[in-house]
């Protein structure tokens, strides 16, 4: 039988007569260049891992773990995994709903959110999506376009290009655009309206089919970690000073890891209770806890939240 031995700084495989065998580093694809890259990096940051990053480098190792980071074009990175020349990448999961095929997505990392909609010039009328049939429509996304469409039984005259898809319809190049949406000022700028979302994306961790049973060890101590900090960002810890009269009650409307903490105060007749609840009910709590008599609530981030 094989153990795994877990260390600070690597992933060793114990092997029956207790002889070490050292694991090959875990390689990992980021953005080369823009936001999801700055989110990408922060999180294996935010995970512990330290990377020895240089400048204009397209390959860089972490200094405390068995990772390696290659930093490619977004759009390369679906082939990457395939081809099994990266184990794992960081990616939208747009770019893997249009590239990549039967490449399997483990974690929702819940960052560099954004949609992939249609837009038309705003003088262009528009009551629906048989309002596109006929008219050319200017993509990165080509799949993806030729999928909505297929759902209302229509064939799109799509025109491929890569960059500064909005441009196209003020020179004649097409009659309406697909692209990714985050804000909508992209689209202000150039005189579009969105008029379809077509689906809405975020950043995924993603998995080659190919990843050996060596790289999976890895990945899943990654993985995690990663857990760990993603609930994190989604928890607040908050500790409040109740009357004793009113525990139970509030209590009942406390979510928590397990159950609230509730220590005794010195003066008598009170209560601390220490609990973590979701970041997105936090102000519908709180509410709820200043009506029954909570006092003094203090509100704490989470770095990591280990389950």
């Amino acid at each position: 039988m094989i153990k795994r031995v877990f260390s600070l700084e690597s992933i060793d495989l114990l092997e029956p007569n207790n002889k070490k065998i050292k694991m090959s580093k875990l390689k990992i694809a980021v953005q080369k260049a823009g936001r999801l890259n700055e989110d990408s990096l922060q999180l294996l940051k935010d995970c512990g891992i330290s990377i020895d990053n240089g400048k204009d480098q397209l390959k860089a190792s972490a200094s405390n773990f068995p990772l390696e980071v290659l930093y490619l074009r977004n759009g390369d990175i679906p082939q990457y995994l395939k081809d099994g020349v990266v184990d794992i990448a960081i990616i939208g999961d747009n770019v893997l709903i249009e590239k990549g095929n039967g490449i399997k997505v483990i974690e929702r990392l819940g960052f560099s959110k954004c949609r992939v909609s249609l837009a038309v010039p705003k003088g262009l009328k528009y009551k629906n999506i048989n309002d596109l049939e006929g008219l050319r429509i200017a993509t990165s996304y080509p799949n993806t376009v030729k999928e909505y469409f297929k759902k209302f039984n229509l064939t799109p005259d799509i025109h491929v290009i890569s960059g500064s898809v909005e441009i196209a319809p003020s020179i004649g190049l097409a009659d309406a655009i697909c692209d990714i949406v985050s804000s909508g000022s992209t689209l202000f700028k150039n005189n579009l309206k969105e008029v379809e979302v077509m689906l809405n994306s975020e950043a995924v961790l993603a998995v080659s089919p190919t990843i050996s049973a060596e790289s999976k060890l890895v990945l899943d101590k990654l993985q995690f970690r990663i857990q760990s900090v993603l609930k994190a960002r989604k928890s607040r810890y908050i500790l409040m000073n109740v009357p004793n009269g009113k525990i139970a009650e509030i209590t009942k409307i406390l979510p928590g890891m397990r159950s609230p903490t509730v220590l005794p105060l010195a003066e008598a007749g009170w209560s601390s209770i220490h609990t973590v609840i979701e970041k997105d009910r936090f102000w519908e709590v709180i509410d709820e806890l200043k009506l029954l008599g909570a006092e003094g609530l203090l509100v704490v981030p989470i770095e990591k939240m280990v389950i």
